[in-house]
């Protein structure tokens, strides 16, 4: 059974049909692929899921639990997390401690153990964590660097180590590898390859094919809102509809 099962998942904007009847799934152990060109739906979907846009029609359903109306922070509770299409970090702090404010979800406690000193355990056990999702990442030597001053690259992994340390079920990735060179993405599908190998379910939007055909076990193609195929990254990219979408019809 999937993870994540989207059901006649509807979204409009006034007249406009961002999404339409979609359905599909992703499970855990595997990276699902949702490709399509600029403007098919695709990051509407991940806002979907993630409780930032409402559903017009359908049912979002996350292990068995229907999260559809949640809003944000209780998708992320249920354990879901998700990278953006545009980076958002904390640009002026460490990367340490941008990646230390993904552990926040499990320091859950009254404010008086912070007044009495008790929440330096927890504290210390989260900076523990990050230098160890940092040195996973090959990122060791950048832990106090302030984060806006990485390379563009480098800015994308600590944004994908900061989702993990909320420990999540799901990955949600949006264009994770966008202004990488081949070298860095390979070396970062191979760290998705790992994660999914552990058992976590992978969701992966993103344009570049090479990368999508080498990693994904499965690729869902959207085209203005709708689901247009389905199937492995090689059948996907031999379908003349999905070519169509791309490319064009032939004159």
């Amino acid at each position: 059974m999937p993870l994540l099962s989207l059901e006649g998942v509807e979204r409009r904007f006034g007249g406009l049909v961002a999404v339409s009847g979609l359905s599909f799934g992703a499970g855990p152990g595997r990276i699902t692929g949702l490709i399509g060109p600029n403007g098919a739906g695709k990051t509407t979907v991940i806002n979907l899921v993630t409780g930032l846009l409402r559903l017009s029609a359908g049912s979002v359903r996350f292990d068995g639990a229907e999260i559809g109306a949640l809003p944000p922070h209780a998708v992320a509770r249920a354990g879901i997390a998700r990278t953006f299409q545009n980076i958002r970090l904390l640009p002026e702090q460490s990367v340490l401690d941008n990646v230390a404010a993904g552990f926040h979800r499990h320091e859950a406690g009254p404010p008086w153990q912070a007044l009495l000193g008790l929440g330096q355990a927890a504290r210390r056990r989260t900076e523990e964590g990050a230098a160890e999702l940092l040195a996973r990442f090959g990122m060791a030597a950048y832990a106090h660097h302030p984060a806006g001053a990485l390379a563009y690259g480098h800015q994308r992994r600590v944004e994908i180590m900061r989702a993990l340390a909320t420990s999540p079920r799901l990955l949600l990735l949006d264009e994770p590898v966008a202004g990488m060179n081949d070298v860095e993405a390979d070396g970062l599908g191979l760290v998705f390859r790992r994660l999914a190998e552990a058992g976590l379910a992978i969701l992966l939007v993103e344009h570049n094919m090479r990368f999508v055909c080498a990693v994904c076990d499965e690729v869902h193609v959207l085209d203005a809102g709708r689901l247009i195929a389905s199937g492995t990254p090689q059948a996907v990219v031999a379908d003349p509809a999905v070519v169509e979408a791309y490319l064009g019809a032939p004159a």
